[in-house]
């Protein structure tokens, strides 16, 4: 990935290699000492290989998709509002989620995310 690419084009590759479950594509979006935290909390990874764990999981989901609601560009910060469907516990459902990416030399460097309302859309 190139230093040159936009916060927002380098966010959107981000969204597209996760929609088609690329953890490879996925992982070039991200600086290699790249962090990942809840919002205003606990650090959730660090760097590629923890990275590729934590995507690994979520990727091998059969319905996995992230719509895109809305993006706010502010800078080298990009924040996305998208709606997660994905297996829950209860059958297919969606979540709310929040994802606040800090681009740098082309690459998210750090990445907050806050889940929101989550709701069933077909019960197990």
């Amino acid at each position: 990935m190139s230093a040159h690419r936009t916060p927002l084009a380098v966010v959107q590759e981000q969204l597209d290699a996760y929609n088609a479950r690329d953890i490879e594509r996925l992982l070039a979006t991200y600086a290699e000492d790249a962090e990942q935290f809840n919002l205003h909390g606990e650090r959730l990874a660090q760097g590629h290989a923890q990275m590729r764990e934590r995507f690994a999981v979520r990727l091998a989901e059969p319905d996995l998709h992230a719509q895109l609601v809305s993006r706010t560009l502010l800078g080298a910060v990009v924040v996305d509002f998208e709606l997660i469907t994905r297996k829950l516990p209860e059958g297919l459902g969606q979540v709310e989620m929040l994802c606040i990416y800090e681009v740098q030399d082309g690459r998210i460097r750090k990445a907050s995310f806050r889940t929101g309302a989550t709701r069933v859309l077909k019960p197990v």
